[in-house]
């Protein structure tokens, strides 16, 4: 597995990979109301949007934006249902870290749903703390060491 910059070619697979995972989670899905989706790379340009593939497959997807001064947050966090389990989200939360500190960001925030709670187990245990829950969110925050 590789973990890499998203490419143009990939936009229809991330995108289903996204898509894919919300309707598993709540089932119907407005696509609509995703449409950061519809042109990833224009989307992300000011942030940094990253896939991992597995040979030409692209089996995991996360972002990096920018939140605050010395504040990123992460988004689109998604691992193919077929991948779960096998280390992908760990591999990208990792690279997006990375992508942080190498950016200059003290902290990094992100959030879920308050009720998702494989979701809120796994960044608890990459050393995420939940700050808030709000309208149906857990927010989370983690600091950066140099």
């Amino acid at each position: 597995m590789v973990i890499r910059p998203f490419r143009r070619s990939d936009e229809a697979a991330a995108r289903r990979l996204i898509l894919d995972g919300l309707r598993e989670r709540w089932g119907e899905l407005d696509e609509a109301k995703n449409p950061d989706l519809d042109d990833i790379a224009n989307s992300y340009a000011d942030g940094r949007f990253l896939v991992a593939c597995l040979r030409d497959e692209v089996i995991g997807t996360g972002a990096l934006i920018l939140e605050a001064a010395g504040v990123g947050r992460i988004v689109r966090m998604s691992v193919a249902r077929s991948r779960r389990r096998e280390g992908v989200g760990t591999r990208m939360l990792e690279a997006l870290l990375e992508e942080a500190r190498a950016g200059g960001y003290r902290r990094v925030v992100l959030e879920t749903t308050a009720t998702w709670e494989d979701a809120i187990a796994f960044y608890r245990w990459h050393g995420f703390r939940r700050v808030a829950v709000r309208d149906g969110d857990a927010h989370f925050v983690r600091e950066l060491s140099a």
